[in-house]
């Protein structure tokens, strides 16, 4: 999956598959996690958020999304 790298305290990059509602976060520490069922209004506002790391705390971990850790 194609990532935009982003500017963050935590975040180094964001990709998005919107077949799939496939939200992919890579960190800092090079981990990177794959939330499922991620609707594309989620992704878009992650994307314009002023910070990204609250928002994707706030509205994709704490909503409960599943997850894996690919990396």
């Amino acid at each position: 999956m194609d990532r935009i790298p982003v500017t963050s305290s935590n975040l180094a990059s964001v990709g998005y598959e919107p077949t799939t509602q496939t939200l992919e976060i890579e960190f800092l520490n090079g981990s990177i996690y794959q939330y499922s069922g991620v609707p594309p209004s989620v992704y878009s506002d992650l994307m314009s958020a002023s910070s990204h790391g609250s928002y994707l705390h706030q509205y994709v971990k704490k909503a409960g999304y599943s997850y894996r850790q690919v990396v």
